[in-house]
């Protein structure tokens, strides 16, 4: 079976760029790799109403924490048979944003941390009841919040069809965020993780290599 590795960190923090790296390097070196972005907006519409909601769509639907997460976790849900098939066929399968990105900002907006009710309710809900496969590792993008944001600005400001949704928008949110992801990273939730800073890709690629 294939090695599975989870990409997080806050909007902005750089995931796509980390991803295309490693995949250019393991390709370079005859692995098969392949890669699912979350959520899968254009494709699952759970995904897109969660997209909806956040751009103010859908009445009160954002402002339920629960719902909200509910919708993310549906759409990969949606995808593990798709996932059970890329790792029987490759190599390193790379998930761009997975199951911690439900229990890092749903801690956050309802002011928990990485030990709180609703990040246990996630890993509940998707590893277990969904069954979606646990990461092998996870690797965490941290960066300063302040600069993702920046990153994520600057983003919606050059391309009119990224404009920032309600999380992306809120601040104080983002940086919760980046702590929950920190906690999380700190005591391995659900798996190993690695801290990418954005500095060598190469010695990253060596330590992920299966």
């Amino acid at each position: 079976m294939g090695h599975l590795i989870a990409v997080e960190g806050i909007d902005g923090a750089g995931k796509n760029t980390l991803v295309t790296g490693l995949v250019n390097r393991w390709t370079a070196q005859g692995l098969r790799v392949t890669t699912f972005t979350f959520p899968r907006y254009g494709q699952s519409a759970t995904a897109d109403i969660a997209a909806e909601a956040l751009h103010g769509s859908h009445g009160d639907l954002r402002g339920s924490v629960y719902a909200m997460a509910l919708l993310f976790a549906l759409d990969r849900a949606a995808a593990v048979d798709d996932i059970a098939a890329a790792t029987a066929d490759n190599d390193i399968v790379i998930l761009d944003r997975y199951v911690a990105s439900n229990a890092a900002y749903n801690a956050a907006r309802l002011h928990q941390d990485a030990t709180g009710e609703v990040a246990g309710w996630v890993a509940d809900l998707e590893f277990g009841r969904f069954g979606l496969p646990v990461p092998d590792q996870h690797v965490l993008l941290g960066v300063p919040p302040e600069v993702a944001m920046r990153r994520a600005a600057e983003r919606a400001d050059r391309d009119a069809t990224r404009a920032r949704d309600a999380y992306e928008l809120d601040d104080a949110l983002q940086r919760r965020v980046d702590a929950v992801y920190r906690q999380l990273a700190e005591m391995g939730w659900a798996s190993p993780w690695h801290r990418f800073d954005g500095e060598d890709i190469d010695s990253l690629a060596g330590v992920l290599t299966p």
